[in-house]
């Protein structure tokens, strides 16, 4: 089932093991009541016409004030917090209902079906129609405060090795993933992405089963400069949170044949997070490629 929110548990030897560790994620920094009260809005209402001046009418603070203290608190603009939420709604949308595409433009708040399969198509890699397609939901990453999802392990094991001869970079990234104190071991999945809210799949991508805090080398990364994102569904039986994210505060650069170490403190998540849905699966090959190409699964993941 798609879009279901429990994360699928993954055992066996899924890429490697990492060794056991104790280091803690920092605190969260208290979020103003105004920005929890723009998000809570911006969930409730995506689908209406919503704009800077009127949420920070609905907070009672100036546009500047508001705008500020939501990017500190968030890490990115009011207005790319909306889209967010719109793209994560019309992505469930199009993977758990059968409505037209022209009703899902309306339901999440666009006017034109043309602007927003063009900005659809530029941010995820796919069309709306094509993201249908059912291994786009197979292995598809969730990640919201109040739904989380990480794909079956075989079909994580298929993402990660039926595209290794696809590989188009040489560096390298070495993740510390630091496990909240308390949380039971986890299934992790840590994405190379290159966009601060990723909308499309990694680059690169690595995993760990049954992990607790520990190393995860990621290869196969293309030169640039990449936002890391790690996700981890952790085994139940603890009272801590059953699902947990890390991100950096700030990007990595990689260069050809580089190797580049990075640590990511891990946490459940918060309404402050911007909603994600990113999927493994690959952007189809043109009809003229697929006609004079062997045929594979589209599947994007470079592990």
């Amino acid at each position: 089932m798609v879009l279901r929110p429990i994360a699928s548990t993954m055992d066996g030897d899924l890429l490697d093991r990492p060794a056991s560790g104790a280091l803690l994620s920092s605190p969260a920094q208290p979020v103003p009541p105004a920005v929890l009260q723009a998000i809570s809005s911006m969930h409730a209402r995506y689908y209406d016409p919503i704009t800077l001046t009127g949420l920070a009418a609905e907070v009672f603070v100036s546009p500047f004030h508001f705008s500020r203290i939501f990017s500190r608190a968030t890490g990115v603009t009011p207005g790319r917090f909306l889209t967010a939420v719109r793209l994560f709604e019309a992505k469930r949308l199009l993977l758990t209902t059968s409505l037209t595409v022209s009703d899902i433009v309306c339901s999440v708040g666009y006017s034109s079906v043309g602007t927003f399969t063009s900005r659809f198509a530029r941010a995820v890699g796919m069309t709306p129609t094509q993201y249908r397609d059912p291994e786009v939901g197979e292995v598809l990453v969730a990640i919201a405060p109040h739904f989380q999802r990480l794909p079956s392990l075989p079909a994580l094991r298929g993402a990660g090795h039926s595209c290794a001869s696809l590989r188009a970079g040489t560096g390298t990234i070495t993740a510390r993933v630091e496990m909240p104190r308390g949380s039971a071991p986890a299934d992790v999945l840590v994405g190379v992405f290159a966009d601060a809210i990723p909308q499309s799949g990694p680059v690169a991508f690595g995993g760990m089963a049954n992990a607790r805090s520990g190393e995860l080398t990621i290869h196969g990364v293309p030169d640039g400069e990449w936002t890391v994102m790690a996700v981890a569904a952790h085994s139940p039986g603890t009272s801590a949170a059953s699902f947990s994210i890390g991100t950096l505060g700030s990007r990595v650069a990689v260069r050809p044949h580089e190797r580049v170490r990075v640590g990511l403190g891990m946490r459940a998540p918060l309404a402050t997070d911007p909603p994600i849905a990113i999927t493994l699966a690959a952007k189809p090959a043109p009809l003229v490629s697929r006609m004079t190409s062997p045929q594979r699964p589209y599947l994007r993941a470079v592990a």
